[in-house]
């Protein structure tokens, strides 16, 4: 086959594009760390990428959601706590007005005090969490308790409030508020505070029973959300063991090997420089130096 002048310079100049390909496409692994730039540079790698992408973004919503949870349930944890308190106060001023030596005056200001404590309560029942009620189960867009010239009136829901923490997991995040902050208490509260307002306490030992059933509740249902959160934080581990273990998958199909592509590139060059100073013996004669 005749090889011609031409037919050296055209394939001398494609083998110096095919050079400048390559030097480019190590320059950008290099600048911007990855292995790829576009979806063409290597399709497999891109598929991966995506679906690697994927499980780190749904690793990421479980984290945020596990922090709402976290919300829910130590402020629920914080009102448990600061009820039982005020019940051990209310028993404590029971008691001390059911000892039969005081006097009509002393009793009243233990009921004034009584009152205080359980409009606290309805305050507590109505703690909220970014905007939402976490003491009335699924309507947390509606105070559980109100306060009015007329009293306390209290309209629970009991409905379980579900955070995903995980796929394919839900976990309550909520108590049954009505064994904390229900009708039934505030109405024993009230029924102290009326009969020490009249200057006589003659049912301080059936209120004291009351009061330590309510107490009792209330232990229990602060046991329930402490397994619960026990169980949280277990979940909590296991979603960081995953999402690291996500980051390192995605960083290996996607990352460049800086230290291979510096010594790529610098093996492209050397190439490179070889083929310009072959290409310039070939493309340098021209037709005057033929007819010398």
């Amino acid at each position: 086959m005749r090889v011609t002048q031409g037919m050296l310079a055209t394939n001398s100049l494609r083998h110096l594009s095919q050079s400048y390909s390559n030097m480019g496409k190590y320059q950008d692994q290099l600048a911007t760390g990855k292995k790829i730039n576009r979806p063409s540079d290597d399709p497999v790698v891109a598929i991966k990428g995506m679906y690697y992408r994927t499980n780190l973004t749904e690793v990421e919503q479980y984290k945020r959601n596990l922090s709402e949870a976290y919300q829910w349930m130590e402020s629920s944890e914080s009102g448990i706590e600061h009820a039982t308190q005020v019940i051990q106060r209310v028993r404590e001023l029971v008691v001390k007005g059911n000892t039969g030596t005081n006097s009509p005056e002393d009793l009243k200001a233990i009921g004034v005090e009584i009152g205080q404590l359980k409009e606290d309560l309805a305050n507590v029942a109505n703690t909220q969490v970014a905007g939402r009620y976490i003491f009335n189960g699924t309507k947390t867009d509606s105070a559980p308790v109100t306060i009015d010239d007329s009293g306390i009136s209290v309209d629970m829901n009991t409905a379980a409030f579900n955070v995903e923490v995980s796929n394919g997991v839900k976990l309550k995040v909520n108590i049954n508020p009505t064994n904390v902050f229900g009708s039934e208490l505030f109405n024993t509260l009230q029924s102290i505070e009326d009969a020490l307002n009249s200057g006589s306490i003659e049912s301080g030992d059936e209120f004291l029973s009351k009061i330590d059933e309510h107490f009792d509740v209330m232990s229990a249902e602060r046991s329930e959300i402490g397994a619960r959160y026990n169980r949280l934080e277990m979940i909590d581990t296991r979603i960081q063991d995953q999402e690291i273990i996500a980051s390192r998958i995605l960083s290996e199909n996607e990352d460049a090997d800086i230290e291979r592509v510096i010594t790529d590139l610098t093996i492209q060059e050397s190439i490179h420089r070889a083929s310009l100073a072959v290409s310039s013996k070939i493309i340098q004669p021209s037709l005057m130096d033929f007819l010398r």
